[in-house]
């Protein structure tokens, strides 16, 4: 079980142990559903709803960074999972030791923010990618020194990869 926050509005949502690609039974705020789940590419999947109510619609859904474009619109999201809480307990606040910015999903860079041995604030801009004709800009995860930057403008980078890295 997990809690789906959709543009202000949280969700209890209940998905199967063994989630992955295909069709899943889930649970929307305790309505029953069959989802039939596709991975189209890195960040892109396909969503069709087997529900009385959705009538079987068909979703193409684009992760951009903490939002989700699904037919043209972008919703802001945010993922409560109690189990990611219990592996975080004890651990810090996470500020230890280097943190890499990574590539939520495939795109090209078109801005470079920092260079190697700035100095940046959490929450600072350090990179600008460009994916599905949007521009995110991602930020450091904390305040520290850029020990290094893995990509230069014009790349084209994939889910995952890492673009800077702040010490």
């Amino acid at each position: 079980m997990v809690w789906l926050e959709i543009d202000g509005k949280k969700q209890r949502v209940e998905l199967p142990s063994d989630i992955g690609a295909g069709l899943m039974n889930c649970s929307v705020d305790g309505r029953a559903m069959s989802v039939d789940v596709q991975l189209l590419e890195p960040g892109v999947m396909s969503l069709l709803i087997a529900d009385p109510d959705a009538q079987g619609r068909q979703y193409r859904c684009v992760l951009d960074g903490d939002g989700v474009v699904i037919g043209g619109r972008r919703y802001g999201f945010a993922v409560d999972d109690p189990r990611s809480l219990q592996g975080r307990r004890g651990a810090g606040a996470g500020t230890e030791g280097p943190r890499p910015v990574k590539a939520p999903m495939p795109g090209r860079v078109v801005r470079m923010l920092v260079e190697v041995g700035m100095e940046v604030g959490e929450g600072q801009g350090v990179v600008v990618i460009e994916a599905m004709k949007m521009q995110n800009e991602l930020k450091a995860p904390k305040a520290g020194r850029v020990v290094r930057v893995g990509a230069v403008v014009g790349d084209t980078v994939g889910s995952g990869d890492v673009l800077v890295v702040v010490e």
